[in-house]
């Protein structure tokens, strides 16, 4: 895709970067990104990413925005309590970029409509904050053959990781899926909410900033990207570590006993 003068002005920066430059640009302006939630994770992705020139981000959120979430999710303002969250976060964007377009989708992921969303993009990024729907959208980036930044948030922690597991490493063995990870899935209610325990808001930003710079780095194709790691922050000792986990043989999306889509849907 070429770029206009306006763009080309916009995105200076970036083309002066030997990792990026012009190439890298167009790249990121061909690119469709699906975002899962405009929350604390959501709104840092959707920032950084517009503010990059990606050229379609889709927005899955079924919420509505709330003054509680304002701590953190710094995509929407006061003016906007009430307001659909994909609608604010809409509207955020097209005041940052106008050159981004937006596709929002105010319901709910659920195993009848993953699939055929996810489908529909290049790259996902999760923000979610529940196991059910981190669990349906691993599976269904599986199926669908995208991949997925999974990130996730506790009252003073974080993490980050990306997932390929459609791919095989050097050694010609599978990537290791989201259940090679979590290979035993919590209920929801299993660990409390935010409303219940709390959240840094600046916590969100960190995670949310790293999946955006993870998705610019996939997308262009610079750089190691976290397959088969585990990014770890801990926000009270200022501490980074990354821990890193294989392919097993008991998952079932690539192990010794495999399941279709429908099978795995909401499991």
């Amino acid at each position: 895709m070429s770029l206009s003068a306006a763009e080309l002005e916009r995105y200076a920066r970036h083309i002066v970067l030997q990792d990026v430059g012009g190439p890298g640009q167009q790249k990121l302006k061909a690119a469709r990104v699906l975002v899962i939630g405009a929350g604390g994770l959501g709104a840092p992705v959707l920032l950084y990413l517009a503010a990059a020139g990606v050229g379609t981000l889709g927005i899955v959120d079924d919420d509505t925005v709330s003054l509680s979430n304002l701590q953190r999710q710094v995509i929407h303002d006061t003016d906007q309590i009430g307001e659909p969250k994909v609608a604010s976060a809409a509207e955020a964007i097209a005041r940052l970029n106008p050159h981004v377009k937006v596709e929002p989708h105010p319901v709910r992921l659920r195993p009848e409509n993953a699939l055929a969303l996810i489908s529909r993009y290049d790259l996902v990024i999760d923000g979610s904050d529940n196991f059910s729907t981190k669990y349906l959208v691993s599976d269904a980036c599986f199926f669908a053959r995208r991949p997925l930044l999974a990130g996730a948030v506790g009252r003073m922690d974080g993490s980050l990781t990306l997932l390929k597991p459609y791919e095989s490493d050097a050694d010609g063995q599978p990537n290791p899926t989201y259940r090679c990870l979590f290979p035993e899935r919590l209920p929801d209610g299993a660990l409390p909410t935010c409303a219940e325990a709390g959240v840094l808001g600046a916590l969100t930003g960190v995670i949310g900033a790293l999946q955006a710079m993870e998705a610019i780095k996939e997308i262009t194709g610079f750089g190691e990207g976290l397959v088969g790691r585990l990014l770890l922050y801990d926000a009270r000792a200022m501490r980074f570590e990354t821990i890193r986990y294989r392919w097993s043989r008991k998952n079932p999306l690539t192990g010794d006993t495999t399941l279709t889509y429908p099978e795995l849907a909401g499991a």
